[in-house]
C-alpha cells in the first residue's frame, strides 16, 4: 500500500515504514505523532483512489525517530554564489536547510 501527499507545497509517494524528511512546521515540543490530512491519492494493488484535488476521510499518521525537538536535521550545505561579469565582483554564501524527520506508521482510507 502507499500513498501520495503533499506537505509544504511538495508532494510526496510514501508507503508505510518509510523515512521522510519533510519541511520544517510548526510542532508542539511534547507531540508524539503528526498527521497529514491532504492525502491526493491511496493504493493497495488492486484500487486506486485519487481524489479531487484530495480524499476526504483519508490521513497519514507518522511518528518521529526520537522526540519531536530531536527530529530535526540538517541538510546539505548549498554554496550559492553571485558573480557580476566583468566587475570584478563574487559573493559566496552558505545555505544550510532544516528539515523535520518522520517515519510514516500508519496510511488510513
Amino acid at each position: 500500500m502507499y500513498a501520495v501527499i503533499e506537505q509544504g507545497s511538495k508532494q510526496y509517494k510514501i508507503a508505510e515504514g518509510d523515512c521522510l524528511n519533510i519541511d520544517l512546521t510548526d510542532i508542539s515540543p511534547d507531540a508524539e505523532t503528526i498527521e497529514f490530512d491532504k492525502v491526493l491519492l491511496i493504493s493497495d494493488g488492486e484500487e486506486v483512489k485519487i481524489g479531487t484535488p484530495f480524499l476526504e476521510g483519508a490521513k497519514v499518521i507518522a511518528s518521529f525517530k526520537s522526540t519531536a525537538e530531536d527530529a530535526v536535521v540538517k541538510g546539505k550545505k548549498l554554496f550559492p554564489t553571485h558573480l557580476r561579469r566583468r566587475k570584478n565582483s563574487k559573493r559566496r554564501i552558505g545555505h544550510r536547510q532544516k528539515y523535520l524527520q518522520v517515519v510514516i506508521d500508519k496510511i488510513e482510507a
